[in-house]
């Protein structure tokens, strides 16, 4: 029999449980996060830039946001849209869901899908939203490794899962092309 999990802590967005002698945290406002993996149609792919506070350092990421934070019916592909949108300016006509997985399973038990988008227009500069200060990189596609490896030499703080969008620019999952 599975012991039940029992709530250590709990806070606006994140409670932290323990379930035997595993201690893991947990999101109260969504359950799953979407990364978007975005080139414009000059090529560039999209990147954002913003101080994240748990890690006390900028961060270079791809579009990203959280799954159902705003509305208990969203879906993947609406928060991938809503994302790359609110926070590049860039909007796409196509979205595809192209893997889920966990963030971080031995801390967190939310999943994160990698989405790639297409088709997109300019709307507007980006920036996030109210409560956000971002600012949007476009890179020549070609040139992405080098600039985030030399990102990463300026003391910018980069998540692994940036690697697996560049693979995932152009092929499937399972290695196919897109």
């Amino acid at each position: 029999m599975t012991e039940p999990a029992t709530t250590m802590c709990e806070g606006q967005y994140l409670r932290l449980v323990r379930k035997g002698h595993w201690e893991y945290a947990e999101r109260t406002n969504a359950g799953s996060a979407v990364i978007v993996i975005a080139v414009t149609p000059e090529d560039k792919l999209l990147f954002v830039e913003q101080f994240r506070i748990p890690m006390n350092a900028p961060t270079i990421e791809m579009p990203a946001g959280l799954v159902g934070d705003l509305d208990a019916h969203d879906t993947m592909e609406a928060a991938a849209r809503r994302e790359l949108l609110e926070e590049t300016g860039w909007q796409a006509d196509e979205v595809k869901v192209l893997m889920v997985g966990p963030t971080s399973s031995g801390m967190s038990n939310e999943m994160i899908a990698f989405v790639r988008a297409r088709g997109l227009t300019r709307i507007h500069a980006g920036g996030g939203d109210a409560s956000e200060n971002i600012t949007v990189h476009e890179v020549p596609v070609a040139d992405a490794p080098r600039w985030l490896t030399a990102k990463m030499a300026e003391g910018y703080s980069m998540d692994p899962k940036l690697w697996a969008g560049l693979w995932l620019l152009d092929k499937n999952p399972d290695g196919s092309p897109a």
